[in-house]
């Protein structure tokens, strides 16, 4: 149906919502640290039921585009939070950077983005290891 997510695996913890393309990496990805996986099949309109549902039962929430993050579907999913009043889950967009991105093959840039696989896998065990750290100096 038309602005329906589509659950993948369902997992702890973490939630990665994949757009488009991103949701084979995703998955991989989610396999590896047991993350619940999204394929979000649309950004308008979003399915601010399965985001809502997602942020209510994972502490990360991270989108994976192969779009720019500067207004792109992870600041949908940021405002819609920020107008849900959601305040429990964590939110790491990921994304191509407001950079020149080198000519070459989609794979290479997608690569150099930090957008296959393990760069999707590293960027979330930092945010994880970070936020560990936090907890701790908290303490």
């Amino acid at each position: 149906p038309v602005g329906k997510a589509q659950l993948r695996r369902k997992g702890n913890g973490i939630a990665l919502l994949a757009f488009g393309a991103m949701v084979g990496a995703a998955e991989s990805v989610g396999a590896r640290l047991d993350a619940s996986v999204v394929n979000m099949r649309f950004i308008k309109p979003l399915d601010a039921e399965c985001v809502a549902r997602m942020a209510a039962t994972h502490s990360l929430l991270v989108t994976i585009e192969d779009n720019a993050v500067a207004g792109g579907a992870g600041c949908g999913v940021a405002e819609l939070l920020n107008g849900q009043g959601q305040q429990r889950a964590a939110l790491l967009m990921l994304g191509i950077p407001d950079r020149f991105i080198e000519h070459a093959t989609r794979e290479q840039q997608l690569a150099e983005c930090g957008l296959d696989a393990e760069g999707i896998y590293h960027r979330v065990e930092r945010e994880l290891t970070g936020r560990i750290a936090s907890l701790r100096a908290v303490d």
